[in-house]
């Protein structure tokens, strides 16, 4: 008898578990992301530039809302202006005529919904990458393919770099930044592992010089995103101001960042 009731007991609680549930979550208030990322690639001209301006969303959707109909412009300390126009409400905002000039200070003007959001950044330089040397037997496994960018910090100059890996063929993307706090004036390389990149395959490099906020910001973010984390202890992950203010109203500040970089771009392909 005992049998009989203690499987009666299990058969009810397995379907008891599929029961859905409905989490009802709380709707924050809807703010604007702004997405201002001005890159100038070595050896172009770096007139071409996008800013992009979208709106946050509850957790669930699957959409991201543009923030169409805004006014956006760039200026610089020599009185320079970049008007950045929609494309079809969009919420992508395109200028080219941009004029690229390092250690130039630039000031991003954004107009939605009747409030004005400003930010200052400076346009900084980036080292070349010089080489990237590849290890097949990489990780615990043994089995990762490790990639190292290397490139030479300048010497007595505080930097700040992101680096970006994109797989180009199926278009994945993955960040590292770094400082040169321990690495002044050496040569030193960015890491990357895969333990899925097949040979064959086009890896984009890009090294990007980046202020030491941006870097902090970056940093917050990525710690915030890693899926190796598995901390319980951790804090947990919260809104990141950047350096975005909205001047008529404080209170709604936005999310995202306004940057400016030189950009070192290296094609690799794995062996």
């Amino acid at each position: 008898m005992k049998n009989i009731i203690y499987i009666l007991f299990i058969g009810f609680c397995l379907t008891s578990c599929e029961d859905v549930i409905d989490v009802d979550l709380e709707t924050a208030q809807t703010r604007l992301v702004i997405d201002a990322a001005l890159n100038w690639e070595k050896g172009t001209t770096g007139n071409n530039q996008t800013i992009k301006l979208s709106l946050t969303a509850p957790f669930f959707d699957d959409v991201i809302p543009p923030a169409t109909g805004a006014t956006v412009f760039v200026t610089d300390n020599f009185n320079n202006t970049f008007n950045f126009i929609e494309d079809a409400n969009s919420g992508v905002y395109q200028n080219n005529t941009f004029i690229p000039v390092l250690n130039r200070d630039y000031n991003l003007t954004v107009v939605y919904n009747s409030e004005t959001y400003t930010a200052t950044e400076t346009l900084l330089p980036v080292v070349p990458i010089e080489f990237v040397e590849q290890n097949n037997e990489g990780g615990f496994s043994g089995e990762e393919t490790e990639i190292e960018a290397y490139y030479t910090d300048p010497e007595n100059i505080e930097n700040h770099y992101l680096f970006e890996f994109r797989r180009v063929d199926k278009n994945i993307l993955d960040l590292e930044v770094y400082d040169d706090e321990f690495t002044d004036g050496n040569q030193i390389f960015a890491f990357y592992s895969d333990e899925d990149i097949e040979a064959g395959e086009e890896l984009e490099i890009r090294n990007l010089g980046i202020s030491g906020p941006f870097y902090e910001f970056m940093n917050i973010l990525l710690q915030q995103t890693d899926d190796d984390s598995g901390d319980p202890f951790e804090t947990q992950p919260a809104s990141v101001r950047g350096n975005c203010v909205n001047q008529t109203n404080p209170d709604n500040y936005p999310l995202g960042y306004f940057r400016a970089s030189e950009v070192s771009v290296f094609t690799y392909i794995i062996e």
